[in-house]
């Protein structure tokens, strides 16, 4: 199993428009096409989650995560915000990427710990932050992950 596998390119935004925490959790979650209901509450979960600490790891990345039952596989979306944003970091750095997981309650492939730690061993990487602030397209991220074979 690879990072790469997880991930398309319709679910890779190179230039979030949101200038909060929430706003852009929302955009995160539209990647996944889920419906409007769907949305809605995944987003209050997400939101839970980020309450009882953030998912900001350091090094300008997050990973905001939780299970939740409007998805019935793991779903993932990346997101990249050149400017910044405060996501309250580990340490206290903006945040400029973040990677969103979304699994069922139960899984039976039981990927979405694997996946995360994938995700915080790619991020711990020494060029990938850079690297991820000078992609240009989608399709080098998609390049980017499946070079680093995480």
């Amino acid at each position: 199993m690879e990072l790469r596998e997880f991930f398309s390119e319709d679910a890779v935004k190179l230039e979030l428009e949101g200038t909060t925490k929430d706003e852009v959790l929302k955009e995160l979650i539209s990647l996944l096409k889920l419906d409007e209901k769907a949305e809605g509450m995944l987003f209050k979960m997400l939101k839970r989650r980020e309450n009882l600490g953030s998912t900001g790891i350091g090094r300008g990345i997050a990973i905001p995560h939780c299970r939740s039952l409007v998805v019935n596989r793991l779903r993932v979306a990346f997101g990249r915000k050149a400017t910044g944003l405060d996501f309250k970091a580990i340490d206290d750095k903006p945040v400029h990427f973040m990677f969103l997981i979304v699994a069922p309650p139960l899984e039976v492939s039981n990927q979405y710990l694997p996946v995360l730690g994938k995700i915080a061993q790619f991020s711990k990487e020494p060029d990938v932050p850079g690297r991820l602030m000078t992609l240009p397209t989608p399709a080098d991220f998609m390049a980017l992950l499946e070079e680093k074979k995480i």
